[in-house]
């Protein structure tokens, strides 16, 4: 008996869910979204396809060469603007820019979806340079974009949408980047309660590995290697030859494993944009949802001994 309460309960949770997602905001053909980072990956592909859908689109580039490709590609309801986002002069002219665009309407939707991996390493074998590096792309610079252009985002009562990543919950490698989601997914959080009394919107993408990291990969080898070349000896003699070959298998190994489909990723993103019901996160990706979301709700010890298989191992052990 109650096991039959139970299923018909969940069924109906389910159903109402399912309802309420499919409902989409209405007068998408004259709202705004910024996107940044859409140069190639995640950005470029959600610039395209929300063109298409009809609204209108401001896709900031980090390259003049991005930029023309993708304009050529799509019709003028696509505007692109050049934006370095580790430069506050360049955040503060896109801006401008934008708020010229969208006038008494404001911004419909921000995405901020720029950033970088590398440098990647062993923690030990960084500097406060490269941990910098990645935190004005991922973290600082995402920040200073939301602000210059929430007050744009609450008179239009919209949507912002921040990218992190399955790493912002579990964090199993060195360097900025997980420390950089980590914070993306704090920030998200603290946006979007302050954010509730405007009517404004946050959602938080997750995705698991996909294909756009590869480029990052294969710079990651070099970069991996640069940076081993400049570890102290001691350190070096510690970890051993053999951790420096093992974890480039491993990040090779990781390349074929990359899953193709970013539609997966930016099917998340169009939905935060455009149902009347978005959701507080998404995760995209089966790797996401049945291992490393999973792997963030276990005990730590038990985290770290899963983790801990894949890690290559040093020389030097106690």
């Amino acid at each position: 008996m109650w096991l039959y309460l139970a299923t018909v309960l969940a069924g109906l949770f389910l159903l109402r869910r399912w309802h309420r997602e499919r409902q989409t905001v209405p007068g998408l053909s004259e709202k705004f979204v910024l996107i940044t980072g859409c140069d190639s990956g995640f950005g470029n592909l959600l610039a395209r396809q929300l063109e298409a859908r009809g609204l209108r689109v401001l896709a900031a580039c980090l390259t003049q060469t991005g930029a023309e490709r993708l304009r050529a590609a799509t019709s003028p309801r696509l505007q692109t603007v050049l934006l370095d986002v580790t430069s506050s002069q360049s955040i503060a002219a896109t801006a401008a820019w934008v708020r010229e665009c969208v006038g008494d309407r404001g911004l419909w939707g921000l995405v901020n979806n720029a950033g970088i991996a590398v440098p990647t390493a062993p923690n030990e074998w960084l500097t406060k340079d490269d941990f910098v590096k990645v935190l004005d792309v991922n973290l600082v610079g995402l920040i200073e974009v939301t602000l210059s252009l929430l007050p744009l985002v609450k008179r239009a009562r919209g949507r912002v949408v921040n990218v992190a990543s399955v790493m912002g919950r579990i964090s199993f490698f060195g360097g900025g980047y997980c420390i950089s989601k980590f914070g993306v997914e704090a920030f998200s959080d603290s946006l979007r309660i302050e954010m509730r009394n405007f009517g404004v919107k946050v959602s938080v993408i997750e995705p698991g590995y996909f294909k756009t990291l590869i480029t990052n990969m294969e710079n990651m080898e070099n970069n991996f290697i640069s940076i081993w070349e400049k570890v102290p000896k001691e350190t070096r003699a510690s970890y051993g030859e053999n951790y420096l070959k093992e974890f480039l298998v491993a990040v090779r190994e990781m390349q074929k494993k990359c899953n193709p489909n970013l539609r997966l990723v930016t099917d998340c993103m169009e939905h935060a944009l455009t149902s009347c019901f978005p959701r507080t996160r998404y995760s995209a990706g089966w790797d996401a949802k049945l291992l490393y979301i999973p792997l963030s709700y276990l005990p730590s010890a038990l985290t770290d001994i899963v983790l801990s298989w894949s890690y290559p191992k040093p020389a030097q052990k106690v």
